[in-house]
C-alpha cells in the first residue's frame, strides 16, 4: 500500500495552521470522500493518514494516543508507525499515508 507521490504534481489542500493541532492528538478532514487523521508529534511533525484502522473490524484511529511517530490504536492497542502506516509486529497490516508538510505555519496536504 505505500505509494509513491509526486507532490509537484499533487493537489494540494491547505488544512489549517499548525497552532490549531494539538501536539499529541488527532483531528479529522474529510477530503475528497476520505477521512484523514493528522496528528502532531511533540516534536512538531506532522503526519496524514486514512482514518480507518487496518484490523478485521475497522473503526477509526484519530482518537489514537501518539508516541514518539508511531500510535496506538485505542480499539486494539495496534501500534502504528505514522510515517510508513506500518502496523507493528505481532500484528500486520497498513494504513494510507498522506505526504504532508508545513508551509510558513500552514499545514498542507498532499493528494493526487
Amino acid at each position: 500500500m505505500t505509494q509513491e507521490w509526486n507532490t509537484a504534481t499533487a493537489v494540494t489542500v491547505a488544512l489549517d495552521t499548525l497552532d490549531n493541532f494539538p501536539s499529541r492528538m488527532g483531528r479529522v478532514f474529510l477530503v475528497d470522500e476520505t477521512e484523514i487523521a493528522v496528528f502532531r508529534t511533540s516534536d512538531d511533525e506532522v503526519y496524514a493518514i486514512e482514518n480507518r484502522n487496518p484490523h478485521p473490524k475497522g473503526g477509526p484511529l484519530a482518537e489514537a494516543i501518539v508516541s514518539g511517530h508511531y500510535i496506538y490504536d485505542p480499539l486494539y492497542d495496534w501500534k502504528i508507525d505514522l510515517k510508513t502506516g506500518l502496523v507493528q509486529e505481532p500484528d500486520q497490516g497498513q494504513v494510507r499515508t498522506f505526504p504532508i508538510k508545513v508551509v510558513e505555519q500552514q499545514v498542507i496536504l498532499f493528494t493526487k
